[in-house]
């Protein structure tokens, strides 16, 4: 398929970036024709440069990537690019419109294109009722969905005993192949969940994976320091170790 034309439209120029990289990648007859820095821009480019597919960032400043595809309408197909998956997901996959979650997985992002270039191959427009799911998603999002109950409590086996670590105690977790090391303020101990199932249950204010084999405390975190390789190390107060930063998660620390 030749001569398909998109917009990514995000706040943050190395997700802008990442993410056409990847599009070059896996589609590279698709031609990304302009980059917007919020939802404003997104529509004024988008007025201008009519490209048939508009990758939105949820959350922009001034007009959000909601409102900004609700101005495009029914004239591109629009895919979301969410850091929040719990956030009105279940509407995006009514399939009327797709979702990207950050950090960008590139295996989901070939899912999108395979998806995208067979409803343009069909001549498709966006499929009805795209309007009332955009405004069931603002509401989504204007609620946060229900409030969750997050992860308390850690059970861990500490030789023959096994303790309730509270998880406000935890400086990190750090995985393997088999077990994740739960490092608290009272020490070590290793557990059989995964880095993937904790993420899901701890409180995103709190924790946040920056590897694929590592969860920091952000309230322990004293210092990010970054590498010239677009990685980091994250120092923690009152902890000798050292924890590791990967590129895909370098984002989280963008403020520093």
């Amino acid at each position: 398929m030749s001569g398909v034309t998109a917009l990514i439209a995000d706040d943050e120029p190395l997700l802008r970036e990442s993410l056409s990289t990847h599009l070059a990648r896996l589609w590279p007859d698709l031609q990304v024709v302009a980059q917007a820095r919020n939802g404003r821009e997104a529509v004024e480019l988008f007025d201008t440069h009519t490209p048939q597919i508009v990758f939105l960032d949820v959350h922009m400043p001034g007009l959000n990537g909601i409102e900004a595809a609700r101005s495009i309408a029914r004239r591109a197909q629009i895919v979301f690019v969410t850091a929040y998956e719990q956030y009105a997901v279940q509407a995006f996959e009514h399939g009327a419109i797709d979702y990207l979650v950050k950090p960008i997985d590139t295996a989901r992002l070939a899912d999108t294109v395979e998806r995208l270039q067979a409803r343009l191959a069909q001549s498709a427009e966006p499929l009805p009722g795209t309007e009332a799911m955009l405004a069931s998603i603002a509401e989504d999002l204007r609620r946060r969905a229900a409030p969750r109950a997050f992860l308390q409590w850690i059970k861990a086996s500490v030789g023959a005993s096994v303790r309730l670590i509270p998880v406000e105690q935890v400086a990190f977790m750090r995985s393997d192949e088999k077990y994740t090391l739960v490092a608290w303020d009272g020490g070590e101990a290793l557990i059989r969940k995964t880095i993937r199932e904790l993420a899901d249950e701890l409180d995103p204010e709190r924790f946040a994976q920056i590897h694929r084999s590592v969860i920091v405390n952000l309230h322990r975190v004293s210092q990010v320091v970054r590498s010239l390789n677009e990685t980091a190390d994250v120092h923690l107060t009152g902890r000798s170790e050292v924890l590791p930063v990967s590129r895909s998660f370098l984002h989280l620390f963008k403020q520093m």
